[in-house]
């Protein structure tokens, strides 16, 4: 069994359709590679507060350190506070490869700030990637500063194909100093959106377009969205969830987030027409670290501002040679495993719990999150990762914590089994009556040489016996 020749996130990144030079561009791109995200870092400076759209699902209410979601952060900063941040953060975390503008308004909404932040990124640390993210409606009117800086990342938010969707997705526009709104508002950012995602292409700038999906709103639309945006030249469409925030339109209109088996059904549907990021943690626009982590509190203002800052770019291209090495490793040895039967056999859902460089390496008890993948005989499939509340922080907490385990187990009560390095006695049992199978005998393995090795022990085996 090995990895599926499209589908399968932890050895192939699924852009293998890719011409080489663009492949090059994305191999250490935490967000755009599914491999790379278990090695690389990243982090966002926020430097743009201002937005020029106001979207239902959206509160950009500066709120608490330990919220996460997209569009909210702790602390503004200055293009200067934001540069010093990321030398420091790029020596600290030397597996930090990009840094992104992602708000917490709309980065061309806020231009100045924006650009001079990358501008100084680009003269201090020139082997960084450069991102930004945006809601497309000036994206046609700086498309060639973009260009001309080296930004070679861009993703677009796209949420509908027609109008009428889009009316219900946006309150108000700010375009060409007026204010729009209803269905006048919808058709002008669509069309801002794909004339801006056609002027990128053009440019040659790598362009993901990112899509909240909200069953209700836009869920009929998505396959074509998909489609469209893939003939127009996206290269990965990323389908995120619609997470609930406090205060926003949609939480007052009573509009529900997808549930899990909604989101893998809809990926399912626009996985054929095109490439799909799976692997998105819908980061806070100062997040900082490898996804599904934040140590954005380590770098906080008061903690940089008297720093000295010795930036080495010969230091970190060490330690992304020692990770390229690791990386190459990891790969023969699935080269190795890759043994391809010709009947598809049974479909397993697997929830693994890992803290990162794709081994098996976490407890779950302390997960915050869990990987679910698909595994077949056919290969191995990444599918999403499912957020968690960590029920265990010590021997006592845990005994409190009888709710949020019960909130993770029926989160995971679709998958036939969960690999991590631990579990303990009392989620193990209440795993196993609900009949989801606890494994930890593969614990620190590489994930796609445990879910082999489950697959093979566990299904395969009980398969030929009930045969």
């Amino acid at each position: 069994m090995g990895c599926s020749s499209k589908g399968c996130g932890t050895s192939i990144d699924g852009l293998s359709y890719l011409p080489e030079n663009i492949r090059e561009k994305v191999e250490n791109h935490p967000c755009y590679s599914q491999e790379a995200h278990h090695f690389y870092a990243r982090m966002h400076v926020a430097v743009a507060p201002a937005c020029n759209i106001q979207c239902n699902y959206c509160n950009r209410k500066y709120d608490c350190a330990n919220e996460s979601r997209p569009g909210v952060v702790s602390e503004l900063l200055t293009p200067e506070e934001a540069v010093k941040k990321v030398l420091a953060v790029a020596m600290e975390i030397p597996q930090m490869t990009v840094v992104g503008i992602a708000g917490p308004g709309d980065p061309l909404a806020n231009p100045d700030r924006t650009f001079r932040t990358f501008e100084l990124i680009k003269e201090k640390a020139p082997d960084i990637k450069l991102c930004l993210s945006t809601n497309g409606l000036r994206l046609t009117d700086f498309v060639d500063r973009i260009k001309d800086l080296g930004i070679d990342h861009v993703t677009i938010t796209i949420n509908a194909v027609t109008p009428e969707t889009a009316s219900k997705i946006y309150s108000w526009i700010f375009y060409n100093h007026k204010r729009y709104k209803g269905i006048e508002a919808a058709r002008i950012i669509l069309e801002k959106q794909y004339e801006g995602l056609q002027a990128c292409v053009e440019r040659g700038i790598l362009v993901k377009v990112n899509t909240v999906f909200a069953p209700e709103i836009n869920g009929e639309e998505l396959e074509e969205l998909s489609k469209k945006v893939r003939r127009m030249g996206a290269f990965l469409h990323n389908i995120m969830p619609y997470v609930e925030g406090e205060g926003t339109v949609y939480q007052k209109l009573g509009v529900r987030p997808p549930t899990p088996q909604e989101l893998k059904e809809v990926q399912e549907k626009c996985e054929p027409h095109m490439s799909l990021m799976r692997h998105c943690r819908q980061c806070r626009a100062d997040a900082v670290g490898l996804l599904g982590e934040d140590r954005g509190q380590e770098f906080t203002k008061d903690k940089i501002i008297h720093l000295q800052v010795n930036y080495s770019a010969e230091y970190r291209k060490s330690i992304h040679e020692e990770i390229e090495k690791e990386r190459a490793k990891l790969k023969k040895a699935r080269e190795l495993m890759a043994l391809p039967l010709e009947e598809e056999g049974k479909k397993v859902l697997v929830a693994v719990a890992s803290k990162g460089n794709m081994l098996v390496n976490e407890h779950f008890g302390t997960a915050h999150e869990f990987l679910i993948y698909e595994v077949s005989s056919q290969g191995i499939k990444f599918i999403h990762h499912r957020k968690v509340t960590p029920y265990c922080h010590g021997s006592i907490a845990c005994l409190e914590g009888g709710d949020i385990l019960e909130d993770t187990i029926s989160k995971l009560s679709d998958c036939e089994a969960i690999i991590a390095a631990k579990i303990g006695f009392e989620p193990r049992d209440l795993l196993e009556q609900k009949g989801i199978k606890c494994v930890e005998e593969f614990a620190y393995l590489p994930i796609p040489e445990a879910l082999t090795k489950y697959y093979e022990k566990y299904v395969l085996e009980k398969v030929k016996t009930e045969g």
